[in-house]
């Protein structure tokens, strides 16, 4: 999952990242798949791409909203059709126009329209909002476009303290039937929607949208799981990249149990950042000073083991207790960003010292977008959803995650065992994959700009070195930093790089690094 400012989210590990182990022979076919996507428009298509957008005020101000039509199924145009809520901040007007700006902040599932309005549209730099029209549509399934359903609060209060950590078979079958009910859950709420949330479906909304504005090329920032989408569109549509910045990216080569296990590792990573600078600091409740990493994580599992059995009271209204599931949400919660470290040590120690488990309990409730009066937003739902339509799941049953526990507790002997589990979701999807792990060269487009951050816990570094080396236009710019994606995260470096490309074109050096 990612977390900059406003909502930003990929959601691939807690929730279920929703690929299998493929060989590189079905890589090459999917490859082949993807490549034979139409690059032009379609006639039927025509009416889409000539839509008007209707604009009015958003209700936050000085935003515009409007709605979009597209085909609910691309392969049979006659079976009806999808809304996608849009929203836009103009350009203020200084400078030659560029054109319309796209933002999607990842996910999959986190709302493009909340992140425009809560941060892109307002804390963008002020020459990029001066020249560009500021835009985002929530995909189809997310947020204000039709958005997926599942369960209800009581509901997913249950499903977020599924003990991920089973001890026995009884557990086990716990986990299995908490799965089941959530994917029940989308399947009798969002039946007619869950086959149609593909990122390939997605990427091809976006070149609607791109006409419908008037603009010739997409210009285009995505962010985490925003990247996979953006590399899609580029794959599908290269002719039509204008200004592309892939932030914090993925690979799509590569299956779910590689994802799932190297992701696992970066949040492994991102923890030893954490530990190393926990133990400097007066108020760390894991360790003092020259305690290892390794010694800090056997404080935080022990922490975890004993909440297994013994949930901390919390100051919730509902009266929900801080149990291992739920308390590991929070500490992961807090590595996609360094800023929140002082929140997770204030946390740590009131629950290990003081035996309260609220500040826990806030930055779990954070991470599901849980607000006070125990309402979810469609994250979660939008997120499997996605997942589990994009690529076959990763296990298709308990027996398959015991088999593959040992690799996830070597990539992180704190979180990899509930990982692991965590996975195990998409076996139970009501509807099949269409999707699977491809590369994507989108040969003929303009320079892309992949972003990677090397202590990245989500979307490890190595992801963005690799879809570098897929895309043929791409270049990489390294942050050698913590935290989840680089833009707008205080490295004057990155960001005028980026800047520089999204206003004048001009890509990165080859190689260039920033700290």
């Amino acid at each position: 999952m990612m977390r900059t400012s406003g909502t930003l989210l990929v959601a691939a590990a807690l929730l279920a990242s929703a690929c299998s182990a493929r060989d590189a022979t079905t890589a090459t076919a999917a490859d082949a798949t993807l490549a034979a996507l139409p690059r032009t428009t379609p006639s039927a298509l025509s009416p889409y791409y000539a839509q008007k957008l209707t604009w009015r005020p958003c209700p936050v101000a000085g935003f515009e909203c409007a709605t979009m039509t597209a085909p609910r199924d691309y392969a049979r145009q006659g079976a009806g059709d999808v809304r996608l809520a849009v929203a836009r901040k103009r350009a203020t007007g200084h400078g030659k126009p560029l054109g319309s700006l796209l933002v999607n902040p990842g996910g999959p599932g986190g709302s493009a329209i909340g992140y425009l309005e809560e941060y892109a549209g307002a804390r963008y730099p002020s020459e990029i909002r001066a020249r560009y029209d500021m835009v985002a549509v929530d995909p189809r399934g997310v947020g204000r476009s039709e958005p997926v359903r599942c369960l209800d609060g009581p509901q997913m209060d249950a499903y977020a303290r599924t003990d991920l950590t089973p001890d026995n078979p009884r557990e086990v079958k716990q986990v299995v039937a908490a799965d089941k009910t959530f994917a029940e859950g989308c399947g009798r709420h969002s039946a007619g929607l869950l086959r149609h949330v593909s990122t390939v479906e997605v990427a091809r909304d976006m070149d609607i949208l791109r006409a419908v504005l008037g603009d010739r090329k997409l210009n285009y920032v995505g962010a985490s799981y925003g990247t996979f989408l953006g590399a899609t569109y580029a794959g599908l549509f290269p002719n039509r990249v204008g200004r592309l910045v892939l932030d914090g990216a993925m690979d799509p080569s590569l299956t779910a149990r590689r994802i799932n296990v190297e992701q696992t590792a970066g949040f492994e990573t991102a923890f030893h950042a954490f530990a190393k600078d926990c133990v400097r600091q007066p108020d760390c409740p894991l360790g003092g000073p020259g305690a290892s990493p390794a010694k800090v994580g056997d404080h935080l599992k022990a922490f975890f083991a004993k909440l297994d059995t013994s949930p901390l009271r919390t100051g919730d209204a509902s009266r929900r207790k801080l149990g291992e599931a739920l308390a590991t949400t929070g500490v992961i919660a807090a590595m996609y960003d360094q800023a929140a470290w002082p929140q997770l040590r204030h946390a740590l120690t009131s629950a290990m010292k003081h035996h309260d488990g609220t500040p826990l309990l806030v930055l779990s409730d954070s991470y599901y977008e849980r607000d006070p009066r125990g309402r979810y937003s469609n994250l979660m739902f939008a997120n499997a959803a996605v997942n589990c339509v994009d690529l076959p799941p990763a296990f298709s049953g308990p027996e398959q995650v015991e088999k593959a526990l040992p690799a996830f507790e070597k990539a992180s002997p704190v979180f990899g065992r509930a990982l692991a589990w965590a996975s195990l979701g998409c076996a139970y999807w009501p509807v099949r994959a269409t999707g699977e792990p491809h590369r994507i060269k989108a040969e003929g487009a303009a320079p892309i700009v992949v972003v990677g951050t090397t202590r990245d816990p989500a979307t490890p570094y190595r992801w963005a070195r690799a879809l570098a080396s897929q895309l043929s236009s791409a270049r990489l710019l390294t942050y050698d930093g913590d935290g989840h994606t680089a833009y707008g995260r205080g490295s004057r470096c990155i960001d005028s790089a980026i800047d520089a490309y999204l206003l004048r074109g001009t890509p990165p050096a080859k190689g260039k690094r920033c700290s």
